[in-house]
């Protein structure tokens, strides 16, 4: 490399070759990144992985080994997972208060007899109407949302809404709580 060593060559002391795998993701101006990976990684694993992958793979890996490397000197334990659960967790608080929110507006809307402009008949997304479900059942086993009673009521509501909609146990005969199949095994 002409001019100024890469960061990495610097870091280790060496010439830093016209080749070297560090130079186009460590540049000689960004040497706490490279001291942040070496620190976790080390770089002779740096090297390794940077030489097995394909070139055009190089700058993404690089990219994700200084976050990754960073995050874990930032949390040791967690790295960048205690992120993604943070923000995993994030989403399931934000989809419940959308659930909540349509689900008041829907109440307001029949309370009322009036329709918001614009709005069609309210459709919950599956996805939602579960999260929604999951929710409750974890609120209620928790003791944050009501007894048991109140549980077995919204499970049992819940297969019955799926046996109405046309579900693999519609038509059966059951107490409406077990999933079709598993009320012949518990006979």
């Amino acid at each position: 490399m002409l001019g100024s060593p890469c960061a990495g060559c610097k870091f280790l002391r060496r010439k830093c070759q016209p080749n070297c795998v560090f130079a186009p993701y460590f540049p000689g101006n960004q040497a706490q990144k490279f001291v942040d990976v070496h620190r976790v990684f080390g770089a002779s694993n740096l090297t390794k992985v940077l030489n097995d992958l394909h070139p055009n793979q190089r700058e993404d890996a690089a990219k994700s080994l200084v976050y990754e490397a960073q995050m874990r000197i930032q949390d040791p334990v967690y790295g960048c997972v205690g992120v993604i659960l943070v923000l995993e967790d994030q989403l399931q608080r934000l989809k419940f208060q959308l659930l909540s929110a349509w689900e008041e507006l829907t109440r307001l809307e029949a309370a009322t007899g009036m329709r918001t402009i614009g709005m069609e008949e309210v459709v919950f997304p599956d996805w939602l109407r579960e999260q929604q479900r999951m929710m409750t059942m974890v609120m209620m086993m928790s003791g944050g949302g009501g007894n048991d009673s109140g549980l077995i009521a919204t499970m049992n509501a819940d297969a019955g809404a799926g046996a109405a909609a046309g579900g693999a146990d519609a038509g059966a005969e059951d107490d409406g709580w077990l999933p079709g199949g598993f009320e012949d095994y518990f006979a």
